[in-house]
């Protein structure tokens, strides 16, 4: 790891990162813990488990944070799986409407949809001050 100071734009990467990561964290724990109420097992079913994959997708995006020197590519797709998740909801809401109360929901939705391109963009920043200095741009596994 190097000693270098963080570059800013690193740094606004990773500050989003801690910030979907943490909610994602906390997402998945209520909704495996809540579940699916008043609705058929299969759907209880589901929802938990997509619960449990959400969290676990909120810790590794905390670890991608914590090591955010030491990555590149898991840098996008994280971002790109927030954005894709925001997707989601999109589509729920196209489909079935706008669960109630509207505000907490476009609330859950708006950093979804906007954080994802911060991360990508201070991602790219961060690859082109690198590679303005000489220094290696990893990917995965790198």
């Amino acid at each position: 790891m190097s000693a270098e100071p963080m570059l800013p734009s690193q740094r606004v990467a990773q500050v989003c990162l801690f910030l979907v990561g943490a909610i994602a964290v906390f997402g998945g724990a209520l909704q495996m813990y809540l579940g699916q109420p008043e609705t058929a097992p299969r759907l209880d079913n589901v929802h938990r488990f997509m619960g449990g994959v959400y969290l676990m997708s909120g810790v590794t995006g905390l670890w991608a944070a914590s090591t955010i020197r030491q990555h590149n590519t898991l840098i996008f797709l994280f971002a790109l799986t927030a954005f894709v998740g925001g997707l989601g909801r999109v589509l729920s809401i196209s489909k079935v409407g706008l669960p109630e109360p509207a505000a907490l929901w476009l609330t859950y939705l708006a950093p979804e949809l906007v954080i994802p391109w911060i991360i990508i963009a201070a991602q790219l920043m961060t690859n082109r001050q690198r590679a303005a200095t000489g220094e290696a741009v990893q990917g995965v596994g790198e």
